[in-house]
């Protein structure tokens, strides 16, 4: 288990939190972690299935008010998530990953990283970068975005979430940018307390808003 303040802050609002560790995470083996260049697949399989499991077991849950958030390779999946099916009612894309040519060209570890997902570099494998690269569905979301993110986050610079926060403007539906300056991808943990605070305000209202009906303040 881990434990992360926000989702007792939610659940604290009224909130059924729940979350898995999805093909591609840590401690399951080598084997159960490695997805490298087919990132959007086998990860997404398990949430989506992970998510009808849960609310199987606890019907109690309104599967039309359900919301999903991520933080950087959960930024990824948030964003992918949103391309690829529309039974989320709100999402929150947080220090995220939309494409992975500029994720190689532009973080502070993408050039090792990037090339372990997509060998020997995504430059010359841009076709298969690009198909896993939430950017490319970004015009086929339907879910409200929220995206939250910091100027001055070296390891998903803000020029790698455009594609997928200017393709959901493009799709005509709600999107919200939040831009913490001075801030880095360290926020939610080492943020400004100011900072910390109004990120997860935003998450809150935004998931309030769509998820109870409530209006933003």
């Amino acid at each position: 288990m881990v434990f992360y303040h926000e989702m007792q802050l939610w659940a604290n609002e009224g909130y059924f939190v729940f979350f898995c560790n999805p093909r591609g995470s840590d401690g399951h083996g080598d084997a159960y972690s490695t997805i490298s260049g087919i990132n959007g697949t086998l990860d997404y399989d398990d949430l989506m299935q992970f998510t009808d499991h849960v609310l199987d077991i606890y019907p109690q849950i309104d599967r039309t008010r359900v919301g999903v958030t991520g933080g950087s390779y959960g930024g990824f999946l948030t964003n992918w998530i949103a391309g690829h099916t529309d039974r989320f009612a709100a999402a929150a894309s947080q220090r995220s990953i939309g494409d992975w040519m500029v994720h190689y060209a532009a973080c502070d570890s993408g050039f090792w990283v990037t090339s372990e997902q997509f060998p020997p570099s995504p430059l010359y494998d841009a076709k298969n970068a690009w198909e896993h690269s939430p950017g490319k569905y970004a015009m086929n979301i339907k879910t409200p975005m929220l995206f939250i993110h910091s100027d001055e986050d070296r390891r998903c610079p803000l020029s790698e979430m455009m594609p997928v926060y200017t393709g959901a403007i493009l799709a005509g539906i709600p999107v919200r940018m939040c831009l913490f300056h001075g801030e880095n991808h360290e926020l939610s943990r080492a943020g400004k307390p100011r900072c910390r605070m109004k990120r997860l305000a935003e998450i809150t209202n935004w998931m309030d808003k769509y998820l109870k009906g409530e209006r933003m303040e």
